[in-house]
């Protein structure tokens, strides 16, 4: 932009001509809204300003230029005051000015110019839009203060929209008692962007929460019960089996059992082992879930509103002479 600035400058100088300025009894007329309420004198002051400033202009001052076109600003706010000022702002890479006073320019049409200079001004502002970033931001909070790289923007509950230069910027919003928001980051150039600044207290910020639904390990270790418990009834079984075998070898006066006696002892044998395995699985799976329930109890974690979070799910399980849990991670 910077580049083209003084060829734009060069082509596109003006000065009040024509109706704009007939004076006389139309000063205050309809036909010229920008004109109402504007003294003949406060018109001439902002010629005059508006004259050394096209002077400036010519000679490359582009610095004393907008600084009188500013002034000439001050006693009549004439859309080609402001379309010259864009002139010389243009040549002091002043994006976000230049956007505001081509507006200015622009809000009558093309009466107080003429279309070519309307033309020219649309075009300049499809070309500096380019640079710039639109932002909005809303923030709720009463009382709460929303500053831009420094500049105070508004006390909330409040809105800002306008234009900002494309590049990084730093937006913070911040309150007595409250944890302030900031937002530091690149705006993209060209585009337009949106923020609700809320505010939280370091309570608001600090939640507890379980690592799953509090019945979870209950049911790990009500599981591990269960199998000790089928343990138990297959251990009394067994005793029960060895009882009548010894029963049967004592009946017969120590003779060689038979097939049928001998059952006895290995269904014994079978239901003792299957209980000791129930034991096992039953005593882990009591563990697993006396751990899952103190790892399970409510702890405190401070959210950041913005960021990305991980969640982290965990699952008990019990299989046949182990018990845990798993866990997996989602983003």
């Amino acid at each position: 932009m910077t580049k083209t600035a003084p060829l734009l400058a060069a082509l596109a100088l003006i000065t009040f001509a024509g109706t704009a300025y007939a004076g006389g009894n139309d000063l205050g007329s309809s036909e010229r809204p920008w004109a109402q309420g504007v003294s003949s004198e406060e018109q001439h002051a902002a010629l005059e300003l508006f004259s050394k400033g096209n002077g400036d202009l010519k000679n490359s001052y582009f610095l004393e230029a907008a600084n009188a076109y500013r002034e000439a600003l001050k006693h009549w706010d004439h859309p080609a005051i402001h379309y010259n000022l864009v002139l010389a702002l243009l040549n002091l890479d002043q994006p976000v000015e230049v956007h505001e006073h081509l507006e200015a320019a622009m809000k009558y049409g093309a009466a107080p110019l003429d279309e070519d200079k309307l033309a020219q001004a649309k075009r300049y502002k499809s070309l500096v839009e380019k640079q710039l970033t639109h932002v909005s931001l809303t923030c709720n909070e009463t009382g709460a203060k929303v500053v831009m790289d420094g500049k105070d923007l508004f006390t909330a509950p409040g809105h800002y929209d306008g234009w900002v230069r494309a590049g990084p910027h730093t937006i913070v919003a911040s309150k007595e008692g409250f944890l302030p928001n900031q937002i530091s980051k690149p705006l993209p150039p060209g585009e337009s962007v949106s923020y609700d600044m809320k505010l939280f207290t370091e309570d608001d910020l600090t939640q507890y929460k379980r690592m799953w639904s509090a019945w979870v390990p209950w049911a790990v270790v009500g599981a591990g019960v269960a199998v000790a418990g089928i343990g138990g009834a297959m251990h009394f079984e067994a005793s029960q089996s060895y009882k009548s075998f010894d029963s049967d070898i004592q009946t017969c006066g120590g003779c060689v059992p038979s097939s049928s006696t001998a059952a006895k002892k290995n269904t014994g044998n079978t239901l003792q082992s299957a209980a000791f395995g129930a034991y096992g699985v039953g005593g882990a799976a009591i563990v697993t879930g006396a751990v899952l329930v103190y790892v399970n109890r409510l702890q405190p974690f401070h959210l950041n509103p913005g960021d990305e979070h991980v969640e982290v799910g965990m699952a008990p399980y019990v299989a046949p002479g182990q018990a845990g849990f798993t866990m997996a991670a989602r983003f």
